[in-house]
Formats: structure tokens, sequence, C-alpha cells
């Protein structure tokens, strides 16, 4: 892991086309911007978590073709 210390309006740069900008330093928090291309997704960790979680029980659920016959039209 590589640490690094930014103060207020000071950023890091990943690769050549993410920017992370310290915006504001308050209490116990920090607040972040973010620029990177629309191809890249940026998520909070707990929702990039979540939606693998969603994702992995989606791939669990039955398949519909394999139930779609038990219901009568």
């Amino acid at each position: 892991m590589l640490v690094l210390t930014r103060k207020e309006n000071e950023s890091i740069m990943i690769g050549n086309d993410i920017e992370v900008k310290v915006l504001d330093l308050r209490d116990n928090q920090v607040k972040l911007g973010i620029v990177a291309p629309r191809a890249v997704v940026v998520h909070r960790r707990e929702v990039y978590l979540a939606i693998h979680a969603e994702n992995a029980q989606a791939a669990n659920a039955p398949n519909i073709d394999a139930v779609s016959g038990l219901v009568p039209r």
C-alpha cells in the first residue's frame, strides 16, 4: 500500500487520467474529489461491496428458462 500525505487543495494522480484531490478537511472526515474518464467506475467501498454481493446472489438465482415451464400459461 502506498501512503501519501496531502493537504487541502492538493491532489494525486493515478496513471495519466485519474486525479484525486483533497477538497476539505473537517473534524474526522476528508472530502475527496475524483476526476476520471467516464469509462472508469468509481464507488465508495461499501457500495462496491454491495454491488458485488448482489451480483453474486443473482448469479446463484435459478435460471428463469429452467422454471418457466412450471408456470401455466
